[in-house]
């Protein structure tokens, strides 16, 4: 990008950035405010000040901070394993049809399959551990980014990969040099979508049986009515889902930095 084009750009980003301030500003006021203009009780939608002041309560008596560490720790392990799934499979059904053909029925009969279904099955197998967690995760992550590769390699030219052949490569060379790279913009919307999946797969996981992470908190705020326990720990979930989709945005820009500018400021 010329030293031009970015000074352009620029204002446009800053003043992007200052709506994006005001609209939170305004929500903030209006959650403030707005359930006692209405008449709504504070044990059905409390004031922003109440949630604020319960997750301090929360950071003293109810270690928010390693439940809050648990459950990312599980969103991270899920998200990285179910992803690196999910690129496997991906490549191998793209440049196996017969692989393809053998194996969809069953991968397809497994994504049909409710995920909030499993995790009672995992309990029973591995026990209130992280572990059935962190499989509901690699589950829920897998297919999306695993269908993201293999439409990427089926829309591969197969005349590239015949160019090359007839310049001797191999078939590492084939894959290292044309195939993997082709696949990475859809990779990356891939993991765009499962960046935000894996956050709900941890917490089926924590919500059907746990005893840690933000998931067992919320179970046990629901069972007490704390409504401002419950606002607490959604939005601490959702700052989890946030951080990595923000991670995964910033690995896209480093990678794929030689798309035009403008299709990544876009997305």
């Amino acid at each position: 990008m010329s030293a031009a084009t970015s000074a352009v750009l620029q204002p446009g980003l800053r003043n992007k950035a200052l709506l994006s301030a005001l609209l939170f500003i305004a929500f903030l006021a209006a959650w403030q405010w707005g359930p006692g203009m209405f008449g709504i009780p504070q044990f059905i939608i409390p004031s922003a000040s109440e949630v604020w002041r319960e997750f301090l309560r929360m950071l003293g008596h109810d270690r928010l901070l390693y439940h809050t560490a648990i459950t990312a720790m599980q969103v991270g392990v899920g998200f990285v394993l179910g992803v690196a799934l999910g690129i496997v499979c991906g490549f191998a059904l793209g440049m196996s049809p017969s692989a393809e053909f053998v194996l969809s029925p069953y991968i397809l009969a497994l994504q049909i399959a409710p995920k909030v279904a499993f995790a009672p099955l995992f309990i029973i197998w591995f026990g209130y551990t992280v572990y059935p967690k962190i499989l509901v995760c690699i589950l829920i992550v897998f297919f999306p980014v695993m269908i993201n590769v293999l439409g990427a390699v089926r829309a591969l030219d197969p005349d590239i990969v015949r160019l090359a052949r007839a310049f001797t490569a191999n078939r590492f060379q084939v894959f290292w040099k044309i195939e993997f790279p082709a696949a990475m913009p859809s990779l990356f919307a891939g993991l765009r979508i499962a960046a935000t999946l894996a956050v709900i797969g941890v917490l089926v996981g924590e919500l059907v049986g746990g005893n840690t992470g933000l998931g067992y908190l919320l179970t046990v705020a629901e069972g007490a009515g704390e409504t401002a326990k419950v606002f607490v720990t959604i939005i601490l979930l959702t700052v989890i889902g946030i951080a990595l989709y923000s991670l995964v945005v910033a690995m896209e820009a480093r990678v794929l930095h030689y798309l035009p500018a403008r299709a990544r400021l876009a997305t």
